[in-house]
């Protein structure tokens, strides 16, 4: 009689784990589905076990490890965009590990008006001066990033070193890497990205 119970148990915890799996299928939330995922995991990992249903319990066990790994940086990825303000100054230094170092000399043109449009830049040291609308860039900061946002895919002003400088250029797939491989680095080109639409926005309108 024990056994019977003990093997109806153990069933129950299978079918649960189906209950958790199906309920997958209707959420919309991406932490909730990771949640219930999780748990439909940890359920069949104690069926098969029990039952001895190793194939099972190998691919739930993975399944497990993966996404808790996933919930663990959607977790962190909120925390980010919570803890993130208009005041925090963005971190740009991890493009100099996807980037490819350039050294240019004072006074030298990096691009020019129109050029067409194949890399941002990271400027580690130096200066550079955006020709035409009096603004100078220091160092720690991106630029040439508004080209991948403008359909005319060109250069819409010229930059010129005012000190000897070192940028490290990424092209657009690298660009694109490196803003699913790091969210913060994503998000603050984001944030950048805005103020300096609105800074144009409110030039143009007093011009």
């Amino acid at each position: 009689m024990e056994f019977i119970t003990t093997h109806h148990t153990i069933e129950a915890v299978g079918w649960i784990a189906v209950l958790l799996k199906l309920a997958t299928f209707s959420m919309t939330s991406m932490v909730w589905l990771r949640v219930l995922v999780i748990l439909s995991s940890t359920c069949f990992i104690i069926y098969s076990a029990l039952f001895q249903i190793w194939p099972l319990l190998a691919i739930e066990v993975i399944l497990l490890a993966v996404n808790a790994y996933r919930l663990y940086e959607l977790i962190a990825l909120r925390r980010l965009v919570t803890h993130m303000t208009d005041e925090s100054e963005p971190d740009f230094s991890a493009a100099m590990a996807y980037g490819k170092k350039r050294v240019i000399q004072s006074g030298d043109v990096l691009f020019e008006k129109g050029d067409p449009v194949d890399s941002l830049y990271y400027l580690a040291e130096g200066r550079v001066e955006i020709e035409g609308q009096n603004v100078t860039v220091p160092a720690g900061n991106i630029f040439g990033e508004m080209a991948f946002f403008n359909s005319s895919a060109a250069r819409m002003a010229t930059v010129r070193c005012v000190e000897d400088t070192v940028v490290y250029e990424l092209n657009e797939k690298r660009f694109t890497r490196l803003q699913y491989e790091d969210p913060k680095f994503a998000m603050g080109v984001m944030r950048l990205v805005t103020k300096r639409l609105v800074a144009n926005a409110a030039q143009t309108q007093e011009t």
